[in-house]
């Protein structure tokens, strides 16, 4: 994708003011050998191409003054309500050098997974990006993520992502977060169906206190009666001796 822009001398507030008011976005070119430089755009064309994903992870063509310049997408910033683009930043690319890129995810295959076709699952995805390093020829515009063997028990994480040859994963020691989740919308369910399973089928405790037999049970009676002092206690002291 192509990008036309014009070098600018005035800078500030008071400038870039008169830039947008004149339907131009300010913007700043910097990296690679060149030294930073202030640069502008036509607004209507960027705004449009900013809608595009492409335009988000790929290597641009840029124009300027005449001159050409690989760039990347580096920072937009937007006017909170008005569809308005307030300020621009590009970085040139070195082909020998790596780039450190967020690309979008393309998910593919989920409805005829198994996961998919069973009842009461909920599939989400908790990633639509991931951050990738590689060189300029190998930035790949979107990562696949296949999910058509997606079964019940899966959960994919970054590690387990088929990435393009030259393109590697920015992850730090053993980290590996979720992609996506599968999970049983059931769950509590089954915690409360074993909650109501008869006592007979669900294991005491070693602590637990068993109930008492009929012989203990009478034993106890014959000593309430006995009173303070009178052998029902009596009996009692001996059975904790």
């Amino acid at each position: 994708m192509k990008v036309v822009a014009n070098k600018r001398d005035t800078q500030g507030t008071g400038a870039s003011r008169r830039l947008r008011h004149a339907g131009k976005v300010p913007g700043v070119l910097y990296g690679g050998k060149g030294d930073a430089q202030a640069i502008e755009v036509e607004h209507n064309p960027l705004f449009h191409a900013l809608r595009k994903e492409k335009f988000h992870a790929s290597i641009l063509d840029m124009e300027l003054d005449g001159a050409g310049e690989r760039v990347l997408l580096r920072a937009v910033q937007m006017h909170p309500w008005r569809a308005q683009v307030l300020h621009v930043d590009f970085q040139r690319v070195a082909e020998d050098q790596k780039l450190h890129m967020r690309v979008p995810l393309h998910f593919s295959g989920q409805e005829s997974s198994p996961a998919a076709k069973t009842e009461g699952v909920l599939i989400s995805h908790v990633m639509s990006e991931v951050a990738i390093a590689c060189l300029p020829k190998n930035l790949p515009e979107y990562i696949a993520v296949d999910l058509s063997e997606l079964s019940v028990t899966d959960t994919v994480r970054v590690r387990d992502l088929k990435m393009p040859d030259g393109v590697a994963p920015l992850l730090k020691g053993k980290e590996n977060p979720v992609v996506v989740a599968v999970t049983v919308r059931g769950e509590e369910v089954v915690e409360e169906a074993v909650a109501a399973t008869p006592a007979a089928a669900v294991d005491v405790p070693a602590t637990a206190q068993k109930a008492p037999t009929a012989e203990e049970a009478a034993a106890a009676g014959k000593a309430d009666k006995g009173g303070k002092g009178g052998k029902g206690d009596k009996g009692d002291k001996d059975k904790k001796k």
